[in-house]
C-alpha cells in the first residue's frame, strides 16, 4: 500500500513540475502587501507568505526546480558512476587501486559537506547547486559500478560467451553493462531523493536559487523568521520536500528488495 502511495504521490509531483498551470490557483510572483500572511482558507489554500504570495502555488510552481535539481543530479551522477566505475572494474589493478583510494576519500565525508564545498567554490545559483550534489553523489555510483563490473566479468554466462567467440567489448556491451545499469538504476531512485533534499539545504541556506523564484527550500528559509506566527510559509514547503524524499525512498528500497529477491 505505501508504495501505491508513494507512486501517486512522485507521479503528482511530475505532475506539478511539468505542468503547474493545471494545479497552481494564483501566479506564484504576484505580490499583493494587503493580502500578506493570510492563514490557510479558501482563497489561499496554503496562506500567503509576506509579499501576500499564494504560498501553495509557489509550491506547485516550485517542484520544477526542487525535484528538477534533484533529478539532474542524480542522472548526471549516475552516467559519471558507471562510467568511471566500470573503467576502474576493467582497468589493471594500479589504476583501478588508485580510483578506488580516490573514491574512498570521497566517501568518507558526508554527501552535504561535498556539496557545500563545491557551492563555495563554484558559488551560488542553481547549475551551481546541481553540479555540487552531482559530485557529492557520484562517489556511491562508481563504487557500486566498479564492484557490480568486477562481478559480473566473472559471471558464467559472459565467460561462456568469451568461449564462443564473442569479443571482450561486445561482451561487456551485452552481458554486463546491463546487469551494471540495473542495479546503478535502483540505487538511483533511493538516490533522488538524497539529491533533493540536498538541493533544498543548499537553497535554504541561499546558495540555490533567489527570490522571488519559487523553491522549496528557499521558501522554507523564507519563512523561519515567522514561523510563530505564520507557520505555513515554511511547513508546507517542508511537508512537499519530506514527502518527495519519503516516496522516493520508499520506491527505492521496494525495488531494491525485489532486485535481491531475484538474485537470490
Amino acid at each position: 500500500m505505501g508504495m501505491w502511495f508513494a507512486v501517486a504521490f512522485l507521479a503528482l509531483v511530475a505532475v506539478a513540475a511539468l505542468l503547474p498551470g493545471l494545479l497552481a490557483t494564483h501566479d506564484p510572483l504576484q505580490t499583493d502587501v494587503r493580502g500578506a500572511l493570510l492563514p490557510p482558507g479558501p482563497e489561499h489554500l496554503f496562506g500567503t507568505d509576506q509579499s501576500g504570495r499564494d504560498v501553495y502555488s509557489r509550491v506547485i510552481y516550485g517542484a520544477a526546480r526542487s525535484a528538477g535539481i534533484g533529478l539532474l543530479a542524480t542522472t548526471l551522477a549516475l552516467v559519471a558512476g558507471l562510467a568511471v566505475g566500470a573503467m576502474s572494474g576493467v582497468a589493471p589493478r594500479p589504476v583501478d587501486a588508485v580510483a578506488m583510494r580516490l573514491t574512498d576519500i570521497l566517501l568518507a565525508f558526508p554527501e552535504f559537506l561535498i556539496a557545500l564545498i563545491v557551492v563555495a567554490v563554484l558559488g551560488p545559483g542553481p547549475v551551481n547547486v546541481a553540479i555540487a550534489v552531482t559530485l557529492a553523489a557520484v562517489p556511491v555510483y562508481i563504487r557500486l559500478a566498479r564492484t557490480q563490473t568486477r562481478t559480473l566479468r566473472g559471471a558464467e554466462h559472459v565467460e561462456a560467451a568469451r568461449i564462443l567467440g564473442v569479443g571482450p567489448v561486445r561482451a561487456f556491451r551485452r552481458h554486463v553493462l546491463p546487469g551494471v545499469l540495473g542495479s546503478l538504476s535502483v540505487l538511483a531512485t533511493i538516490g533522488i531523493g538524497s539529491s533533493i533534499l540536498a538541493a533544498a539545504g543548499l537553497s535554504f541556506l541561499g546558495l540555490g536559487p533567489i527570490e522571488p523564484q519559487p523553491e522549496w527550500g528557499l521558501m522554507l528559509s523564507g519563512g523561519r523568521n515567522v514561523l510563530g506566527r505564520a507557520w505555513w510559509i515554511s511547513v508546507f514547503p517542508g511537508l512537499a520536500i519530506t514527502l518527495t524524499v519519503i516516496s522516493a525512498t520508499v520506491i527505492g528500497r521496494t525495488l531494491r528488495a525485489r532486485a535481491d529477491g531475484v538474485r537470490s
